[in-house]
């Protein structure tokens, strides 16, 4: 297993290195950032979206969280990380594509459709549990259409559900459905297979995914 002290003598090889070789690059980035992509993932270790996509620094903008959740438009007084972020990506660095990725294999998710989480305590599980509340319509939907919840398939819709719902969230935003409506944003889900290494992409009018 890594730790901070393997992660340094990683550095070391990247500043003696990659950093090294891209100077220009690094240079460029130095004096801002300009990417067209915001993508929105998990928070899963497994699921690295600059790898998985073989993207260089300051190619795409990245937030990631528990499930690659996204929140609903609102305005109640709370900490809107999520929501200052699409903010800045969109109103700011003027992203073109926002991507949603889910994964398999998602710990988010399969508490979601198992309920493991509730009546946790915050700080012993109930912040997970109020964040993947978000999933409760889709949760239910998945579980009345699946027997066996333990099932890989009952996992995969829970997984596959939870992109369809961020996307359906982002629709929420103001700034999101203004650009949208001028066709200066597209939004995009996309789901990615731990077990197999398999990029699954969403279509927009069915809500169905199918190998990229």
């Amino acid at each position: 297993m890594t730790h901070f002290a393997d992660m340094i003598e990683g550095y070391r090889r990247f500043r003696n290195g990659g950093w090294q070789e891209q100077r220009d690059r690094w240079n460029e980035l130095a004096e801002g950032q300009s990417p067209k992509v915001m993508v929105i993932a998990c928070s899963d270790s497994r699921v690295e979206p600059s790898q998985i996509f073989d993207t260089s620094p300051g190619e795409i903008f990245v937030v990631r969280n528990v499930a690659a959740l996204v929140p609903p438009f609102e305005t109640t007084p709370g900490r809107h990380g999520v929501s200052a972020a699409l903010e800045f990506a969109v109103q700011f660095l003027k992203v073109e594509e926002i991507v949603v990725m889910g994964h398999g294999l998602c710990g988010g998710c399969h508490a979601a459709l198992h309920g493991t989480m509730a009546g946790a305590e915050p700080g012993r599980g109930g912040f997970i549990a109020d964040w993947i509340a978000l999933l409760d319509g889709a949760s239910n939907e998945v579980r009345a259409e699946h027997s066996d919840l333990d099932s890989r398939d009952a996992g995969r819709a829970m997984e596959m559900a939870a992109v369809r719902v961020s996307i359906a969230n982002l629709r929420t935003f103001p700034c999101i459905q203004e650009k949208e409506a001028r066709g200066t944003l597209k939004l995009r889900g996309a789901f990615f297979a731990i077990s197999d290494g398999v990029l699954h992409v969403m279509d927009d009018a069915t809500g169905a995914f199918s190998p990229a």
